[in-house]
């Protein structure tokens, strides 16, 4: 029997960060999870950052506790996009990374067209337009702060950057570039149109490598103070999103997925990208995934909308359970009124159950007043969401899904899993709730020689989680709720 294969997985979410040990004995992966840490963004005179050297020590924590777990062969590392670090000359960070969620971006899609055109832009890069991209970060830079960018030399988005701080090599990887909307979806390449058209400097970027590419070796001077041996990094897809795409334990080939966290990722998977007129009408997006294939998706604020009412009512002294919410939702009396879970009022942290009051009050529909009814308000909203880009993915491609799959820690959230079949009128499978840890792993197995592609690495996926299955119900009057979701959000 062969020794078992120990990958060490690093996830980090818009709240929280993981090391959890992958150990594959041939037909099962088993997680063990050695260290969780809070990721907390900082507000310093107007701007939010990420504290990234913290974000670094906990790197080398999980190391640590790594190796006294058993040890590891190997180590990938996934964060959510867009964001990233700016080094200097010297190899230093120039300031800490800012985060997706400040508001320096403000106006600057509309900036961008007048140089431009958005269906031009749209047809090079063939990402969804979104303020809080990459690209839109770097102008405002220009615009605001040009000091920045005359003082960096280099720039690694966030899971580039700790493998750089681990291995002193500096890479960027595919997937995790093409959330920048800078990359020409054809030549998979740096846009220097783009990039030359928005005044960025060309000399901030550097080679782009396929997923599951070996960029380096711990150096010495982690080895060292963590007390282990150097063992390769490998850039997994270092996009959270195509981390966990890569473990949907779907056997098909073309199937729908919602990846479902703060972030709701909804869509299927390509051979090529779909850039025309549907698409951008639909504002969709073609994000790089492992092989080349194209994660043809549409990102929705999702979770974010019940974690941050939940704070709110925090900060007013009521602490509220994941489970007391979703009671107090269930005693409310259904499709009373909607939101548009994208409307930008809803991006911002603040107080998100006033905003849904007042957005359903300048829709002209009831306003929820009590706990319940909003969160009511909210759960189906997010539902009839998924339905309607459903519809227009399946419009885009022209092919029927007759099952979604749910992943990621929304599978926990099962009266919102059995409301998108409702919703959606098809099957639900939820799982596996670590997906993007499975799929960070599962590429490091296959960078290892230990799995052949990404379809054996489904199919072990399927053999080492357990899956739930909703069937939709109430189909009629879910049916009859959707148009007037549809009126209120138009």
């Amino acid at each position: 029997m062969r020794k078992p294969i120990r990958a060490l997985a690093f996830d980090f979410g818009a709240s929280s960060g993981r090391a959890i040990i992958g150990e594959f004995d041939g037909e099962k992966i088993t997680l063990n999870e050695v260290h969780r840490f809070s990721n907390d963004p900082v507000d310093v005179h107007g701007t939010t950052y990420w504290d990234v050297l913290r974000q670094f020590f906990e790197i080398k924590q999980g190391i640590l506790k790594a190796k006294l777990a058993g040890g590891f062969d190997c180590i990938g590392i996934d964060t959510w996009g867009v964001d990233f670090g700016l080094l200097d000359e010297f190899g230093c960070l120039v300031e800490n990374p800012v985060h997706y969620r400040d508001l320096r971006t403000r106006g600057m899609i509309d900036e961008a067209f007048k140089v431009i055109p958005r269906a031009d832009f749209y047809e090079k890069t063939g990402i969804q337009f979104m303020e809080l991209n990459t690209v839109f970060q770097l102008m405002s830079l220009r615009r605001y702060r040009p000091h920045i960018l005359d003082r960096a030399d280099k720039l690694l988005f966030m899971p580039d950057l700790f493998a750089y701080l681990l291995t002193g090599e500096k890479h960027t990887e595919y997937s995790i570039a093409t959330t920048s909307q800078m990359i020409d979806i054809r030549t998979r390449t740096w846009s220097g149109e783009i990039l030359d058209k928005l005044g960025i400097p060309r000399r901030l970027f550097t080679d782009i490598v396929p997923s599951g590419t070996v960029t380096g070796q711990l150096s010495a001077d982690v080895c060292g103070e963590c007390g282990v041996e150097p063992v390769p990094v490998i850039a997994v897809c270092g996009h959270d999103t195509q981390s966990a795409i890569s473990a949907v334990p779907s056997k098909e080939k073309d199937f729908a997925f919602l990846s479902s966290g703060t972030w709701s990722l909804f869509g299927t998977e390509l051979d090529a990208p779909i850039v025309n007129e549907k698409s951008l009408e639909m504002n969709v997006t073609n994000e790089g995934g492992y092989g080349y294939v194209t994660g043809f998706l549409k990102n929705i604020i999702g979770l974010w909308l019940i974690q941050e009412s939940r704070r709110q009512w925090a900060r007013e002294g009521e602490n509220y359970s994941y489970a007391d919410l979703e009671r107090l939702a269930l005693a409310c009396e259904p499709f009373q009124c909607f939101i548009d879970p994208d409307a930008p009022e809803f991006v911002p942290r603040g107080n998100i159950p006033q905003r849904v009051r007042d957005y359903c009050e300048k829709t002209g529909q009831y306003v929820p007043q009590t706990v319940g009814e909003i969160m009511r308000c909210i759960y189906e909203s997010l539902a009839m969401k998924y339905r309607q880009t459903l519809e227009k993915i399946s419009d885009c491609t022209g092919k029927t899904y007759n099952t979604i799959h749910v992943i990621g820690g929304g599978v926990k959230d099962t009266l919102l899993c059995q409301m998108t079949a409702n919703a959606c009128g098809c099957g639900v499978e939820a799982g596996p709730i670590e997906a993007t840890v499975l799929g960070n792993i599962a590429v490091q197995l296959i960078a290892s020689g230990a799995l052949r592609d990404v379809a054996e690495a489904r199919e072990v996926v399927a053999r080492s989680e357990s899956l739930r299955a909703y069937a939709p119900a109430d189909i009629a009057a879910w049916q009859e709720a959707f148009r007037k979701y549809t009126e209120a959000t138009k």
